[in-house]
């Protein structure tokens, strides 16, 4: 049987969310015995011209739901991007992983042939290369971008954490 659109999207952004929750809880607990201001953690960023944290979570938040909600025909819920601690990326995080959850299998049948548009209609994409040349690439930039900036301030993640246990 060949891998569909829905294996290949919807559980990977959930497993990836998975990892990232983690790497925050072990931030979060780091910080604290470290006497680590959590807020400059959620504030960092690799470089001056790139999202914070926070921003980093935003976009992939961003992106997971919106290849969700274009390939399978569904609103795109809005959330706004007001989160300015752990806790309210956690719940992002969560947010956007019940959505996710909520898209039926189904609802993606067919999805590598429809069309996809973007930038107000300026790109426009069949799912298949929506999925695998911007939303999964897109995606896992945000994921690893967010990885980078707490390796980068010192929070002790490594590859493993990234990666996830191998199930």
């Amino acid at each position: 049987m060949a891998l569909s659109i829905y294996e290949a999207s919807i559980p990977v952004f959930i497993r990836a969310f998975g990892n990232l929750e983690a790497i925050l809880d072990k931030a979060v607990a780091q910080s604290a015995a470290d006497g680590i201001d959590p807020q400059s953690l959620v504030d960092a960023r690799l470089a001056a011209d790139m999202l914070p944290l926070a921003g980093q979570i935003q976009r992939a938040s961003d992106t997971a739901k919106g290849a969700g909600a274009r390939l399978s025909g569904l609103d795109n819920p809005s959330f706004a991007d007001t989160e300015t601690s752990f806790a309210e990326l956690k719940a992002r995080i969560q947010r956007t992983v019940e959505f996710l959850k909520a898209i039926p299998p189904e609802a993606l049948d067919g999805s590598e042939s429809r069309t996809i548009s973007m930038r107000n209609g300026a790109v426009q994409l069949d799912g298949k290369a929506f999925l695998l040349r911007h939303a999964l690439p897109n995606f896992f930039f945000h994921v690893t971008t967010a990885y980078d900036i707490l390796r980068h301030k010192g929070i002790a993640v490594g590859k493993a954490d990234y990666l996830g246990k191998i199930d």
